[in-house]
């Protein structure tokens, strides 16, 4: 196996292991058997099974924080911004959908300091997605009777129950969804004067 090809058979056996049996259950070893790979070989990438979990999750939420930076950039009406950071925040997490699985699971059995990076990055996430709905509030699309974070729990209750009903293999696109989903959420929160 090429070197390059380990820590993602690594990352992949691991979540495949994590979601059958749980993540207090799966042992270093049955992860690197089932990468093929040498225990010595997996710890050159990853320090631990904890730093594995995180690593886990670290990938979509890198990939998620680049999309909101890079969609932020472009510019635009709030509600068009918001609007791009929607789907693409559903539809990356349909394709990191075991992972993201795995990850919520299990996200109480990393340790104290991952929990409170994981809690960092998501606040700071959190934060950037606040602000295009206060602006939208301020420009008067969005309604304001309803608290900021409660509209946001709201969209993203949504993105964390997808793995207990989607089916990627199932008659809805990826795109279908997010746009569907999208859609019901910026209905929900138009301003009725906007």
């Amino acid at each position: 196996m090429k070197d390059s090809n380990v820590a993602e058979a690594v990352t992949r056996a691991a979540v495949e292991l994590f979601a059958a049996q749980g993540y207090a259950n799966t042992s270093v070893q049955q992860i690197v058997a089932a990468a093929g790979v040498t225990k010595g070989a997996m710890y050159h990438y990853f320090e631990s099974k904890d730093d594995l979990l995180f690593g886990i999750y670290e990938r979509m939420l890198a990939l998620q924080k680049t999309h909101l930076d890079e969609i932020i950039a472009r510019g635009g009406r709030p509600d068009e911004v918001l609007r791009d950071v929607c789907v693409d925040v559903i539809e990356t997490s349909i394709d990191f959908l075991p992972e993201g699985t795995v990850f919520f699971r299990s996200l109480n059995m990393l340790t104290a300091p991952r929990q409170q990076e994981v809690t960092r990055r998501r606040r700071a996430y959190n934060d950037e997605f606040a602000a295009i709905l206060e602006r939208g509030q301020r420009e008067g699309l969005f309604r304001t009777d309803i608290p900021r974070p409660v509209l946001i729990a709201h969209f993203f209750s949504d993105v964390h129950y997808l793995s207990h009903w989607y089916d990627p293999s199932g008659p809805e696109s990826k795109q279908t969804v997010a746009a569907q989903l999208t859609d019901l959420f910026l209905t929900s929160i138009r301003s009725a004067d906007a």
